[in-house]
């Protein structure tokens, strides 16, 4: 196992009350988008770790990493005081599977996300691999009030510069808005919102789903999809649905 090395907060993001992103300095191994690294504190003198997904794409300095304050949680609570400057402990090697390394070809990408569960497909949608692999590119973000719908302005630059091939889809399942599906992303995929919202068909034929978020959306979507035809992604057994239970 690596061993960490210390980096350095460079910039701090406050979203909401208990939504942060910490921007950091420090020196890390060739990442892919969509990995996880672990940042960790000394606490009492004991150094306490929690895995975080890259925001940044790989090659990208600062390293980003967004999070929430979990009440009463050890290590959070202390992250979200760190203030430019000060120290933090960073694994510099990134880990996990959620990578498009991973996904087999499709003509359509759906990058179905809540929460913090975002940042990585942030991090992949700021490398050229998908914009080059894929026709159209769908990134939905499911949160329960309209403030949590962080990195706003990214979604904006990947606008900007793609056009009709990406589309966004914002979920806000506790208010009323009128730009964002009042639902929750399984719902929302079985009764057919998901796909008008998008102006694109999610079938087997051309599609591949990456998930990432809390477990039961993790479960209900997978679900969902299974019920489409649509199956679980393996080395050995290629098929459509890549997932990371981000909790």
């Amino acid at each position: 196992m690596s061993k960490f090395v210390e980096g350095r907060v460079v910039g701090r993001r406050r979203w909401t009350e208990r939504l942060y992103s910490l921007q950091v300095d420090a020196e890390v191994a060739p990442f892919q988008a969509g990995q996880f690294t672990k940042l960790a504190l000394n606490i009492n003198n004991e150094v306490v770790g929690r895995p975080y997904s890259f925001v940044n794409a790989p090659g990208q300095n600062p390293l980003e990493f967004y999070f929430i304050q979990v009440p009463g949680g050890l290590l959070t609570q202390r992250l979200a005081m760190l203030a430019v400057g000060d120290a933090v402990l960073v694994l510099p090697n990134g880990f996990g599977f959620l990578t498009l390394s991973e996904v087999p070809e499709a003509r359509h990408l759906w990058l179905l996300s809540t929460g913090t569960g975002i940042g990585p497909f942030l991090s992949i949608l700021k490398t050229d691999e998908p914009w080059q692999r894929f026709d159209r590119v769908i990134l939905a973000h499911g949160v329960s009030h309209a403030d949590e719908l962080a990195y706003a302005d990214n979604i904006r630059e990947f606008t900007q510069q793609h056009g009709e091939q990406f589309r966004f889809v914002p979920f806000v399942s506790r208010a009323e808005t009128d730009f964002a599906l009042q639902a929750r992303i399984p719902e929302a995929l079985t009764d057919g919102r998901l796909e008008a919202k998008a102006g694109v068909t999610l079938i087997p034929e051309n599609s591949q789903v990456m998930l990432c978020g809390n477990p039961n959306m993790l479960r209900d979507t997978t679900e969902a999809l299974l019920v489409r035809g649509l199956k679980k992604n393996r080395r050995h057994d290629p098929g459509h649905i890549t997932l990371e239970s981000y909790w």
